[in-house]
């Protein structure tokens, strides 16, 4: 961020992509279609239990085979919407490439804070960890993908500590993430009055939940995409983390004429780059 802050109507035209994308609401339109297709596969196993909150559960799309990578995914939503279901869309192709892929879901702001969804999120990690060869999945293949809030939390969870977390997790529980449009300094959503509020972070932490102000992770890969036709802070974003994280960012695609919410649609498109990028991370490339 630069000395001079500008006002907040800048960082709300910065970061509130749904008033930036006039076609959004065809967007979450087709999301909502597309994701109950992708609950019409069989196999699913629905609100797996890895805490005690009601909002702890993850569905599951088991592997053909024993042993096969293990792809969690995590939605977006500014910490504060969605759900789940509403981006299953992108389980299916990872399914057919042979993973197993578990969607996570999360308590949401404002009746939690950040801070309480990234320690879900970790707890969520460790029961794939200690349960995934239960659904055909090997416990040291784990790669974490997410869009916007949920990149923010995949890249947080490649840089957890899990030693100390629990003893019986390795420390490279997550191997690789993959983070869509994700955020990595969370300074300036404390600046953009469409967010602040529901968010409710302070500068203390804000800087604490940024990934590009921890030390990069010593272990384990991060690869980063964003929209070519999103925001200019989204767009630094992601060369923030690359400069902060330096090695460990092994690739940073920028995809041509996407906005912030249509470039997740590259994740579930076979063709394409970012969908082959996740593919590799898997082992499965």
């Amino acid at each position: 961020m630069s000395e001079a802050t500008p006002p907040p109507a800048w960082y709300d035209a910065q970061y509130n992509n749904r008033a930036r994308i006039p076609e959004h609401p065809a967007i979450l339109a087709h999301w909502a279609e597309a994701s109950a297709r992708a609950y019409e596969r069989p196999g699913w196993v629905l609100d797996l239990a890895y805490g005690e909150d009601r909002s702890e559960r993850l569905d599951v799309l088991p592997a053909g085979r024993p042993g096969a990578p293990v792809l969690v995914y995590i939605h977006g939503g500014y910490w504060r919407a969605l759900d789940k279901r509403d981006q299953s869309f992108v389980a299916p192709p990872f399914a057919d490439a042979g993973a197993m892929v578990a969607l996570a879901n999360y308590a949401l702001c404002p009746a939690v804070t950040i801070e309480h969804i990234v320690l879900q999120l970790v707890r969520a990690l460790a029961w794939v960890h200690r349960n995934a060869s239960g659904y055909g999945g090997e416990p040291g293949r784990i790669v974490v993908a997410g869009h916007s809030a949920g990149g923010h939390l995949a890249t947080m969870l490649l840089a957890c500590d899990w030693k100390a977390v629990a003893p019986d997790l390795p420390a490279d529980l997550v191997k690789s993430a993959l983070s869509i449009s994700g955020l990595y300094e969370l300074e300036p959503l404390r600046h953009a009055p469409f967010l602040a509020a529901d968010i409710g972070l302070t500068a203390a932490t804000a800087l604490r939940l940024s990934p590009a102000g921890m030390p990069a992770p010593l272990q384990g890969s991060l690869v980063t995409v964003v929209g070519g036709d999103e925001s200019e802070e989204f767009l630094r974003q992601v060369e923030l983390i690359g400069r902060a994280w330096g090695l460990r960012v092994t690739a940073a695609e920028r995809v041509p004429a996407r906005n912030h919410m249509d470039v997740l649609h590259e994740l579930a498109d076979p063709s394409s780059r970012t969908y082959r990028l996740a593919l590799e991370l898997l082992g499965l490339g």
